[in-house]
């Protein structure tokens, strides 16, 4: 229930202020009522939380909930309610359910609430169930978004699961060069020390590793650094876009294009089975593929479509999406199935996206592979040539 800050009066005239939860004014008015109280103000309470975006998981357990406990029956404010006091909920999960259903109770409109809790829900997710608010069907809106969600966080598991042995690979790649700079390096460095003139490898070699020996705190903060800055560098306009425009060209283009083609199509597919106009529908979608490159050339798409051009002539010179997009997009306008084709192709392009991610990752172990190989083979290399000319020398001496 919402709690409410109240001022009171008893039959004595002394005023009582506190706080106390009720279903709404009237409630509380009649709890004080038969309390022998008068009711000064009642306002309710706001409770301060710190907004932060739901991961996708955790967006589709919201409206899986929710969708299945409005399709049987149970009001939105019950709803909510039985949602917010899930034991599996985070802290802040439940105060922003709360907050959802105290505003709610309040008469205000569950889109409405969802959109002063921004960044906490997507775009995508206000206006959906605005439009279900609108049509009444809020339960299937609801499961739909789930799947959609649900579909989305497994994409993203993939490609996490897919980075894993690259991960491992690079603490091995790391690990590998400490013991060889820590450990074996320093045994020969006496030995190179009565030689003459060192090899280049060699030079090089011994000069990096009395570097990391005597200065590894000027490494650790260089490093440091280094990950701080490229995390600012990539937040410039300029850089993002440009960045965004090389994951374009290219041969790994192919497989991002995939991939951005899958997450335009899927949000296209439920915005307009939700009953979205199709100009809002682009304005929304263009936001969740996650390339600005992409993004930047949907001003002449929005121009054409307010022109009044099928979305799929506006589609076909967007860089970046898969010529199979716009042509499915065409046979739907065509034949007034635009809603089911726009379906059929985003469960096409998600299959075919998740295939281009695990591809993506897979590109990366060898290249990480060769890494390791041409670092391991430097240092033998520059370890065994001094040692291999300190031999020929003696037998040539001999």
């Amino acid at each position: 229930m919402p709690e409410y800050k109240y001022q009171a009066q008893d039959s004595k005239g002394k005023i009582i202020k506190g706080k106390a939860d009720a279903a709404d004014e009237t409630d509380l008015q009649r709890r004080f009522h038969d309390s022998g109280l008068l009711l000064l103000d009642a306002k309710p309470v706001t409770k301060q939380i710190a907004l932060k975006s739901l991961k996708k998981p955790k967006l589709a357990d919201f409206c899986r909930q929710l969708g299945t406990l409005t399709k049987a029956g149970v009001t939105l404010v019950k709803a909510l309610e039985i949602v917010a006091n899930d034991e599996s909920i985070t802290p802040y999960e439940r105060q922003l359910y709360i907050r959802l259903r105290d505003r709610v109770v309040q008469g205000v409109a569950l889109s409405n609430v969802m959109e002063e809790l921004e960044p906490a829900f997507p775009p995508l997710l206000i206006y959906m169930i605005r439009a279900a608010e609108t049509s009444g069907t809020l339960d299937t809106t609801c499961l739909r978004l789930a799947d959609q969600y649900t579909s989305e966080a497994k994409m993203e598991q993939t490609a996490k699961n897919s980075l894993t042995y690259p991960k491992i690979l690079s603490v091995l790649i790391v690990a590998v060069v400490a013991i060889l700079f820590g450990y074996v390096l320093p045994q020969f460095e006496d030995m190179f020390s009565t030689m003459g003139t060192l090899p280049l490898a060699t030079r090089i070699l011994m000069a990096i590793s009395n570097f990391v020996k005597t200065k590894w705190y000027v490494l650790i903060v260089a490093v440091v650094l280094i990950v701080i800055f490229g995390k600012i560098v990539k937040k410039i306009p300029i850089v993002a876009y440009t960045i965004d425009m090389i994951k374009c060209k290219g041969k790994w283009g192919k497989l991002f294009k995939v991939i951005y083609s899958a997450r335009f199509a899927r949000t296209m597919s439920s915005l307009y089975s939700s009953g979205i106009p199709i100009y809002s529908c682009i304005q929304i979608s263009k936001g969740t593929i996650g390339n600005k490159y992409i993004e930047k050339q949907f001003e002449e798409v929005e121009r054409q479509v307010l022109g009044g051009s099928p979305m799929s002539a506006s589609l076909q010179n967007v860089d970046g999406f898969v010529s199979k997009l716009p042509a499915t997009i065409k046979v739907g306008e065509e034949t007034g199935m635009l809603g089911p084709m726009l379906e059929s192709v985003a469960n096409d392009l998600d299959f075919y996206s998740e295939q281009a991610l695990v591809r993506l990752t897979s590109y990366i172990e060898p290249v990480m592979i060769v890494v390791m190989a041409t670092i391991v083979g430097f240092i033998m290399i520059a370890i065994i040539q001094p040692i291999y000319q300190s031999y020929s020398t003696i037998g040539a001496g001999s």
